[in-house]
């Protein structure tokens, strides 16, 4: 009766055009009113406790800041620009080029949506300059952008990690080699598909542009370094490294690259400046305008941006905190493990119908949302069928990508029709073929386990555990 109540009122609430949030929030608490004896006063408890007893959350509003400063600065164009030297010579290379510019760039961000606004708006235009369909580019973009919540570090693993508790650092690890290979797997196609269709390459840039683009992109890859670095070399907690990273992006998009900021576009180096001259005077300058980025409109329009998104992510999660609670106090999950587990489902099986479950929810929900409700329902039954927590989470993450390229909620979809000026119908075209190659990835990540779980168990080895 309470398992019905509470669903009932959750979709009836979502059907009505309700925020996520608030569907959450109002379902919970009407369940608690009506079947539980808790008071008003402890759901209020609860919602607090929700985000003050999960340490790893706070590192969700950094790196959201962190991508807000790349983002708005120039590091996507240098990420470029480096990726374009290194693969644009071969056969479809530009594409592919975006291909590795996403992957880096889901490197520093952490967020699908913003990786593929801020490669897609510039790659489009080059590929459409040199005879590449536009529909092609849009579709790689697209399908390349979902690597952002896949490649660590990742804003949804941390969700995950929050949700079921296991360790967010594991989640980061498990994620790369999948990053990798579905990378892979999407430059090996788009160069099949250039040697069927002929689509132009660029003349080799030579080694000293391909040195000076990879010094000019330094600035944004050294934040791979710094925060996976630190967090697999046990130097730093997630939560520490993300917040290491916003201090990071604001140094170098304000003072490093100068795309925003008091210093906005000054050249580090005068004509015949010596470099200790260089040095002295930009250390100066930099002294002095720190206090002015208090009053500067981009500085300022980065962090209300931000703080937006931060805002608005963790209200989410807030209230889907309250749901879980309804649902562990309620044994909902260990009710629907016991059923599960009379079925005689074999684990193999019970995947089957989590990607089904998750595939059908990332055509209307937000990834979040979906982790949030769909994690504390899945995870003990996982566990009971002996399945690891951490190849769980990845087949979660895998399929909230998929959701990023199906309508009518597809993030990525409304980006990219933003970028392009296109219909969502052209964009769902475009993305379509690249979609089919995502299915056959994540069978691959679903049914081979040791894709996810390599690194994280090579890593335990190393450690001694």
């Amino acid at each position: 009766m309470t398992t019905a109540a509470l669903f009932i009122l959750l979709f009836g609430c979502m059907l009505l055009g309700m925020p996520i949030a608030l569907a959450l929030g109002l379902s919970s608490i009407g369940t608690i009113l009506m079947f539980s004896n808790d008071s008003i006063a402890s759901i209020s408890l609860k919602l607090f406790e929700a985000l003050s007893k999960h340490y790893t959350l706070l590192a969700i509003p950094f790196f959201i800041l962190s991508s807000s400063f790349l983002s708005t600065g120039g590091v996507a164009k240098r990420i470029i620009r480096f990726a374009t030297g290194l693969v644009g010579h071969i056969k479809g290379g530009v594409a592919m080029a975006s291909v590795v510019a996403c992957m880096i760039f889901a490197a520093v961000s952490g967020s699908s949506p913003a990786t593929v606004a801020a490669i897609g708006s510039i790659c489009i235009a080059g590929m459409l300059k040199i005879g590449y369909p536009e529909s092609f580019g849009a579709g790689v973009i697209t399908t390349a952008g979902t690597l952002g919540i896949l490649i660590p570090p990742s804003i949804v693993m941390l969700v995950y990690s929050a949700a079921t508790e296991v360790s967010a650092a594991r989640m980061f690890m498990a994620g790369f080699l999948p990053g990798l290979m579905m990378g892979l797997m999407l430059m090996i196609v788009i160069y099949i598909v250039a040697r069927f269709r002929n689509l132009p390459s660029l003349p080799w840039v030579g080694f000293k542009e391909l040195l000076a683009s990879g010094w000019s992109a330094l600035g944004g890859l050294m934040l791979i370094i710094i925060v996976l670095g630190s967090i697999y070399g046990g130097i730093a907690s997630p939560t520490e490294a993300a917040a290491v990273s916003a201090v990071y992006a604001f140094g170098i998009a304000c003072f490093g690259y100068r795309d925003m900021g008091p210093m906005k576009e000054q050249p580090w180096f005068k004509p015949g400046e010596s470099l200790g001259a260089a040095l002295f005077r930009n250390s100066w300058q930099i002294t002095l305008a720190l206090p002015k980025c208090i009053f500067d409109r981009d500085v300022n329009k980065v962090l209300m941006d931000a703080a937006k998104v931060s805002i608005m992510l963790l209200f989410i999660i807030a209230n889907a905190m309250l749901f879980a609670h309804v649902l562990t106090t309620e044994r909902i999950p260990h009710h629907i493990a016991s059923i599960i587990v009379e079925l005689g489902l074999s684990p193999w099986m019970f995947l089957i119908v989590v990607n089904l479950l998750l595939l059908a929810a990332g055509n209307f929900m937000e990834p979040s949302a979906i982790l949030l409700i769909m994690a504390p329902i899945l995870f003990p039954i996982a566990l009971q069928l002996g399945i690891d927590p951490i190849h769980l989470g990845i087949v979660m993450v895998v399929n909230m990508e998929i959701g990023m390229l199906t309508p009518p909620v597809g993030l990525n979809l409304f980006v990219m029709s933003g970028i392009t000026g296109n219909s969502m119908g052209w964009v769902i075209k475009a993305a379509l073929p690249w979609l089919c190659l995502m299915l056959v990835f994540l069978g691959l990540i679903t049914y081979i386990p040791q894709i996810s779980l390599f690194l994280p168990e090579y890593i335990d080895k190393l450690k001694g555990y």
